[in-house]
């Protein structure tokens, strides 16, 4: 049998053992489960999503709202409602 070894956030971690723990399950029986899930589905079990608010259409948008904020273009209210 093979040792994996990860790195992962302490409170994660913690934050993990508890919801295990609950459901019946250690880290290692609920890391086998999401291998054998992702094997089986050739993928990632789960949907992977990217953020939307980090889209490069919205860091352009973003970006030009700044350099109009830096010219005095935007009004307060405008800075604010957007």
């Amino acid at each position: 049998m093979a040792q994996v070894n990860i790195r992962i956030d302490d409170n994660l971690k913690e934050r993990a053992d508890e919801l295990f723990e609950e459901l019946g399950l250690n880290m290692t029986t609920a890391f086998t489960m999401f291998v054998k899930a992702a094997v089986r589905q050739r993928g990632i079990p789960f949907e992977v999503t990217l953020d939307p608010f980090y889209s490069e259409r919205n860091m352009h948008v973003l970006e030009e709202s700044i350099r109009d904020a830096d010219a005095g273009r935007l009004t307060e209210r405008e800075l604010i409602e957007d």
